[in-house]
C-alpha cells in the first residue's frame, strides 16, 4: 500500500488525511496517509527516513514550504516562482517539489464560485508565502490588473519587482488604496485571525459585485468580518481551496483526478460556513 503523509508543526488540526481518504475512497486507491508532527530543525531527517521507509509523498504545510525545495532535485516551476512547495514526490531517481496552492485557487475560483477572472481587477492583501504561491496563477488567468498590497509597503513592492514588468501588476501599502473598487479581494494576510478588526477603506469594494476571499478556513476572521460589515453580498472562506490543491497534489501522485465537489460539500458541513 503506497504511504503518504501531510507534515508541519502544528498539524493535527490538518484535514488532509480525510480528504485523501474520500479521494482515495472515491477513486479506488488503497494508500495509507497520516499526520507527521515535525520540528523545522528536524524536517530533513524526517523527510529522508520518511522516503527510505517507502513513503511516496508529502504534503507539506508551514513552516516547511520553504525548506522543502532544498530537499529536491526537481522543482515545478509554480513552486520556484512562489520560493515554496506544498507538495512533495519521491520517485526513483528524485525528489520533486511542487506548489498546487495558485491551481488550487484558481479552480475553486473559475469553477466552484464561476468566476471569470479574465479582465478583472483583483487585489491581493498580504506580500509572504501565501501571497508568492497564488500570485503566479493568478496572473495566467489575465486579470485587467492586479494590486498587491501590505502593511509594509516595501514588501509588496518586492514581490511585484520579481515578476516579469509588462504584466498588468502594481503594488502599494494598505493605507494608500484610495477609491479604486476592485472585483475580486483576495485576503492572503495572518492577521485576519487577529481580535482586531482589519482596517480597509469601504470604497475598495462594491457590495453587490465584488467578491472577498479569504484564503484561511474554519473561522470567521476579521477578513470576513469587514466584508460582511461592509455590506459585500459575495463572501467566501478558503476551504474550496484546500479542497482543491489537495485535489491537484492527488492526481499528481495518482494520476486522476477526484470529483472534488462531495469532499468539499462533506467538509463545508462539518465546519462553520463561511460562505455568502
Amino acid at each position: 500500500m503506497e504511504r503518504y503523509a501531510v507534515i508541519g508543526d502544528p498539524v493535527t488540526h490538518s484535514l488532509s488525511p480525510v480528504i485523501h481518504a474520500w479521494f482515495a475512497a472515491q477513486t479506488g486507491k488503497e494508500i495509507h496517509y497520516r499526520q507527521l508532527n515535525v520540528a523545522a530543525a528536524d524536517f530533513e531527517v524526517a523527510v529522508r527516513e520518511f522516503r527510505q521507509a517507502g513513503g511516496c509523498g508529502l504534503n507539506v504545510t508551514v513552516p516547511h514550504k520553504e525548506a522543502a525545495l532544498g530537499l529536491a532535485e526537481r522543482i515545478m516551476p509554480h513552486a520556484r516562482a512562489a520560493g515554496a512547495a506544498n507538495w512533495l514526490s519521491f520517485g526513483e531517481d528524485a525528489v520533486v517539489a511542487g506548489n498546487t496552492d495558485g491551481s488550487g485557487l484558481v479552480r475553486d475560483l473559475t469553477e466552484t464560485l464561476d468566476l471569470d477572472l479574465s479582465g478583472m481587477r483583483i487585489l491581493l492583501l498580504g506580500a509572504g508565502g501565501a501571497a508568492r504561491g497564488i500570485l503566479g496563477p493568478l496572473l495566467t488567468c489575465a486579470p485587467q490588473y492586479l494590486t498587491v498590497a501590505n502593511r509594509t509597503p516595501e514588501r509588496a513592492h518586492a514581490l511585484v519587482a520579481s515578476y516579469d514588468a509588462s504584466a498588468n501588476l502594481a503594488a502599494c501599502g494598505l493605507e494608500d488604496l484610495g477609491d479604486t473598487s476592485f472585483d475580486l479581494i483576495l485576503n492572503a494576510t495572518a492577521a485576519g485571525l487577529s481580535d482586531s478588526p482589519m482596517s480597509l477603506p469601504a470604497s475598495i469594494l462594491d457590495a453587490e459585485r465584488t467578491v472577498c476571499y479569504d484564503l484561511m478556513y474554519g473561522a470567521d476572521t476579521a477578513f470576513l468580518a469587514w466584508a460582511r460589515q461592509t455590506d459585500c453580498t459575495r463572501v467566501c472562506d478558503g476551504l474550496g481551496m484546500l479542497v482543491e490543491q489537495a485535489a491537484e497534489s492527488f492526481e499528481l501522485w495518482h494520476g486522476v483526478h477526484p470529483d472534488t465537489g462531495p469532499v468539499r460539500d462533506r467538509l463545508r458541513s462539518a465546519t462553520k460556513p463561511c460562505t455568502a
